[in-house]
């Protein structure tokens, strides 16, 4: 389409051509003006440009600042509580004594407390009755209290006949004789040397304060002599007293 003779610069330079200065001055007045609106539209474009960048840069920078807060999202506080504790095991022993005075331990058949018995012990024949005390308490510094069993009887040889025995408490320790004072038989009389059978435990107590011993408790060994006792022989009997705290 041809453009209106109205509006086309050159419509309007031949048609002012008779001095040509019509036709100069408006083609640079066109030019002008067409210059301005390039540089006008350079100038938006350019502003535009800085605005984008500057949208850029600070749609860079919020990434970065975005990425610095993440790392601070990640970092963790940390803190720690501990506890301890000591164990401390108690302490627990018992002791005996053939006089009833002097205490030990004898914690292993090698070690084994001899007994004392009545006279006649050493030349006995059947119908004879023989007797030996012995007291048990538990030692000072002992934290508990105790159950006592006796837990063995082993002769020397083994199967020896003709002997039998039998374990009583009694009041005090002078009490044991060969028909002891008040006796609480734990062992029935009767019993064969190589068995405990029946047995029934008793007890012990810690001292009071735990620095001293306990109070004792008085045992009486009862042994008699049986009508198939063998002339000569001999045999040695070792008994077993097993404590358990409690």
């Amino acid at each position: 389409m041809r453009a209106s003779p109205a509006t086309s610069p050159l419509f309007d330079r031949r048609l002012h051509n008779g001095d040509g200065r019509s036709d100069h001055r408006r083609a640079t007045v066109t030019t002008q003006d067409s210059h301005k609106r390039r540089t006008e539209e350079d100038t938006l474009r350019e502003s535009s440009s800085r605005g984008t960048r500057r949208k850029l840069k600070a749609v860079l920078a919020g990434g970065i600042a975005l990425g610095l807060g993440a790392t601070i999202t990640l970092a963790a506080w940390n803190d720690s509580e501990y506890a301890t504790g000591t164990f401390t095991a108690g302490t627990f022993s018992m002791e005996g004594s053939t006089n009833g005075t002097t205490y030990a331990e004898h914690p292993t058949a090698g070690t084994a407390a001899a007994l004392v018995f009545s006279t006649g012990f050493d030349d006995i024949s059947p119908g004879d009755v023989v007797a030996a005390p012995f007291a048990v308490r538990l030692t000072a510094a002992t934290t508990y209290d105790a159950t006592v069993t006796v837990s063995s009887a082993t002769p020397a040889p083994a199967g020896f006949a003709g002997l039998t025995y039998g374990i009583a408490t009694v009041p005090a320790f002078a009490d044991c004789s060969a028909t002891p004072t008040t006796p609480t038989w734990i062992v029935a009389q009767g019993t064969a040397l190589d068995s405990v059978a029946g047995a029934t435990p008793f007890n012990l107590t810690q001292g009071t304060p735990p620095t001293t011993p306990g109070a004792a408790v008085n045992l009486c060994f009862v042994v008699t002599a049986g009508p198939t006792l063998v002339q000569g022989t001999s045999v040695t009997e070792t008994w077993q007293l097993l404590a358990e705290s409690v």
